[in-house]
């Protein structure tokens, strides 16, 4: 296999306060660690405004850099919800359809939100059913492993960390760790 040499990183944090910011601090520690980043933010745009057509940009432009990228690392904070973004989930799935290591971390702000079954519970009602598992109120069963994510992109991460934090858009002890698996995976 491929030395890892450069690292897509993947999540909502485009969007996040300070984006530009934040994506320098990403930038940063890959670079400290020896990788060479691989990030949408700031990549040019011939749209101007927002439209299907700018929406068609910004993915051929993200998917052309995971193709770029020898692994990712994904942030899978939850977000608007109980899971993960929807788009970090996509590049998850992207790159693990590539064939290419994807590394994940989560940020939470309380240790009872390290499993999904958990987190989903905040969000929705949910009961045991008379077979003894949960189901939402439309009585759809819900996914009770234990795991922090859903089990696909759980299942697919090399590694996923889960770190409790008061700021879980800018902890980037996630993204620290999983440096540090992408070191060891290499060796």
């Amino acid at each position: 296999m491929r030395r890892i040499q450069s690292l897509y990183l993947g999540g909502p944090d485009q969007g996040f306060p300070n984006p530009a910011t934040h994506d320098v601090a990403r930038r940063t520690l890959c670079e400290q660690a020896g990788f060479t980043p691989i990030t949408a933010h700031g990549a040019p745009l011939a749209e101007e405004e927002k439209s299907e057509a700018m929406a068609r940009e910004i993915y051929a432009t993200r998917a052309a850099l995971m193709r770029r990228a020898d692994a990712a690392i994904v942030n899978l904070t939850p977000l608007h919800g109980p899971s993960c973004d929807a788009g970090a989930a996509f590049e998850a799935g992207f790159m693990s359809g590539l064939g290419k290591p994807v590394f994940a971390y989560m940020n939470i702000v309380d240790e009872d939100d390290a499993e999904l079954a958990a987190r989903i519970e905040g969000w929705a009602v949910v009961e045991i059913g008379e077979d003894g598992v949960l189901r939402d109120e439309q009585g759809c069963e819900l996914e009770d492993f234990g795991l922090p994510e859903n089990l696909m992109l759980w299942a697919e991460a090399r590694r996923l960390y889960v770190i409790v934090t008061p700021d879980t858009l800018a902890d980037l002890t996630g993204l620290e760790l999983c440096l540090e698996a992408v070191r060891m995976f290499n060796d």
